[in-house]
């Protein structure tokens, strides 16, 4: 946990980096004002769920030494200075009393599994088992009238309070009907549109409730888009991935204990603290991009080596995300240090545009203007329908320099 505390504190100071945190302290002494205010009223309140985050480290073996130092990464993470640490980890303790109702609508349950399946549970799964989860067709016992009882039951008593989580993507088009739900037989848009109007915000959990993920893969027999599409009268935080990475849902969380507000979000919904920098940017294999050195076919020699795999797909110059840094498994690997490159699963359409082993420059997609090298922001959404080119052209002057080197 330290070695990740320290690479996310070197990220957020780079010089030239992209994500600024340093916002002068008057600033930061608001922003710990308001965070105290909101997490004493949270401390006053009942809690919703009996589980607190003392008796599962307990039960995992962890101690307190243990939390502080994952409450450090987290605090790193979302982006705030060192002092805010024990409000992070205040805010641990107190999201039982935030109440949560997930729902899983056209999807595969990937994100579900992901957390539900983890051998070696990481502090951040753990949170999740913190939270009030008031109602998730997967893991709760009632079933049929008694589970549709308890949903609207939840919704009445926290009306205006709880965090809806969607899984799923919605069918919104001449499919729509053939996925319905409950004694109404609701469609997923009529199902998703009654949770969601006594919600104090939605959580897109994953690249189908994000952007439509593999459901919306062309041809998209049935119309299948994200949560925002969907709803437009609630804020949406889009935390895309297949599937997502259970730290970026539980810094969600936390943002919306310690504020009572959604983080910082870039053009596409996505929190910058999790998905404002490219995974291209802080790549392990970039120094061999840089050099030249790529695998040409999987089990060469450059495999061997793990030279960078660009040549072979990667999609990492175009994908905005943290894996590289946060990390699946206990922070131990990610795709790209398991041999494979980026499929780009967080960003729209990924499974058409990106899902496929041949790099961008091959792909006969308009380059985006400026090249690849700008900020999320100034990508925009020409990004999502840009091919690497200019990543192209940066490569094959690496690959030429690597060829006179080794000449030489």
């Amino acid at each position: 946990m330290g070695d990740r505390r320290e690479a996310l504190a070197k990220m957020f100071t780079a010089k030239g980096g992209r994500v600024n945190t340093n916002r002068g302290q008057a600033y930061y002494d608001s922003l710990m004002d308001m965070m105290n205010r909101r997490l004493l009223e949270l401390e006053a309140m009942p809690s919703a769920s009996r589980t607190s985050i003392k008796s599962v480290l307990e039960a995992e073996g962890l101690n307190r030494r243990d939390f502080m130092k994952w409450a450090s990464a987290a605090t790193a993470m979302l982006m705030l200075p060192a002092q805010f640490t024990p409000l992070v980890a205040k805010a641990a303790e107190v999201m039982n009393r935030v109440p949560i109702i997930w729902l899983e609508l056209q999807d595969c349950a990937g994100n579900s599994e992901a957390i539900l399946r983890s051998d070696a549970p990481t502090i951040d799964e753990l949170i999740l088992e913190v939270v009030s989860l008031e109602f998730n067709e997967t893991l709760m016992a009632a079933a049929g009238h008694q589970a549709e009882e308890h949903l609207e039951e939840a919704m009445k008593t926290f009306n205006g309070k709880y965090l809806c989580v969607v899984e799923g993507s919605i069918p919104v088009g001449t499919g729509k009907e053939w996925c319905t739900i409950g004694a109404r037989a609701e469609t997923f848009e009529d199902h998703l549109r009654h949770v969601a109007s006594g919600a104090a915000a939605l959580v897109a959990v994953g690249t189908c409730a994000t952007f439509g993920g593999v459901p919306a893969a062309a041809p998209n027999p049935t119309g299948a888009v994200g949560v925002q599409d969907v709803i437009k009268n609630k804020p949406v935080i889009n935390i895309p991935a297949c599937p997502a990475n259970p730290a970026n849902i539980t810094g969600t969380i936390l943002h919306f204990v310690l504020t009572g507000q959604v983080p910082e979000l870039d053009h596409l919904g996505r929190p910058k603290f999790a998905f404002g920098y490219r995974i291209h940017d802080n790549c392990e294999r970039r120094a061999h991009f840089d050099a030249g050195e790529f695998v040409e076919e999987w089990g060469d020699e450059g495999a061997k080596n793990n030279f960078c795999l660009y040549k072979m797909g990667c999609k990492g110059p175009m994908t905005f995300n943290n894996c590289s840094i946060v990390r699946y498994n206990e922070a131990v690997n990610w795709p790209i240090g398991a041999g494979h490159g980026c499929i780009g699963c967080s960003e729209p359409q990924f499974w058409d545009k990106y899902a496929y082993e041949r790099p961008m420059a091959d792909a006969r997609i308009k380059a985006p203007t400026g090249g690849v090298e700008k900020t999320v922001d100034e990508f925009g959404l020409g990004l999502l329908t840009a091919a690497g080119i200019g990543i192209g052209i940066h490569a094959a002057i690496s690959m030429a320099a690597g060829k006179k080197e080794g000449d030489a």
